[in-house]
């Protein structure tokens, strides 16, 4: 049933032509890796001018076109780092937040409650994190920093923790519910898709699914449940 379920939410971001930046958290058919998918899209030249590049475990977006780049403030950061079991994916810099806090040993909550949504008037657009932790209470979590209804008077704070990942399901959650001159903020709780075989064909997958206009750059992480072994593919739409 929740399968059935998965495949119908993964139609539904198939249909979606802005869903914007987004991230799914969930394990493997086999329940023997967990999968960290995060995904950018943009509208813009200047956000569409960005690629994943990997460094040493981690992954940081860089300006494809250096001579193009205009404001990298909100374009150019960490989407993926890690700190001994914890594994941080977000949509923008609050990934180094959550790796300082982390590293000082304060806990994920504690380095998002000094954040808040982006400053891109008037879209606000919401900062959403994800940590997964192998072994921990929580197997993952997600968050979402967002206003009410694009009003910056309010941050509303959300966080989501998954015990017991479901074998080949994922959870899912993106910054916008879809596309418009004033951008909707994500809205419900992050939804089931699936995590349909090896991370190579998760990949493959994802970036189908995501509208061929808008999509930039995609990446997925595999950390084996046992070992604690990672793996990371990448897909540009530049390069």
């Amino acid at each position: 049933m929740l399968s059935q379920i998965a495949a119908e939410n993964a139609k539904k971001l198939a249909g979606n032509k802005y869903p914007g930046r987004g991230i799914v958290l969930g394990a493997s058919e086999d329940r023997k890796k967990y999968f960290q998918i995060y995904w950018i899209m943009g509208r813009s030249e200047n956000s569409r001018n960005r690629v994943f590049v990997e460094e040493n475990g981690f992954v940081r977006t860089k300006a494809y076109d250096e001579s193009k780049l205009t404001d990298p403030s909100l374009i150019i950061y960490y989407p993926l780092k890690y700190f001994e079991n914890f594994h941080i994916i977000s949509n923008g810099d609050q990934t180094d937040t959550v790796y300082e806090y982390l590293k000082s040993g304060k806990r994920f909550e504690d380095a998002l409650m000094t954040r808040t949504f982006e400053p891109d008037e008037p879209n606000y657009t919401p900062r959403i994190t994800g940590l997964t932790e192998p072994g921990g209470k929580n197997a993952y979590c997600l968050s979402i920093l967002k206003t009410q209804n694009n009003d910056p008077a309010t941050c509303i704070r959300n966080f989501y923790y998954y015990e017991n990942p479901v074998q080949g399901i994922g959870h899912c959650i993106h910054t916008y519910d879809g596309d418009g001159k004033v951008l909707p903020p994500f809205s419900g709780e992050p939804y089931v898709v699936p995590i349909p075989g090896s991370i190579d064909e998760v990949l493959e997958y994802y970036w189908e699914l995501l509208d061929p206009e808008n999509r930039i750059s995609i990446l997925v992480k595999t950390i084996d449940t046992e070992t604690g072994k990672t793996d990371i593919r990448i897909k540009n739409r530049h390069g």
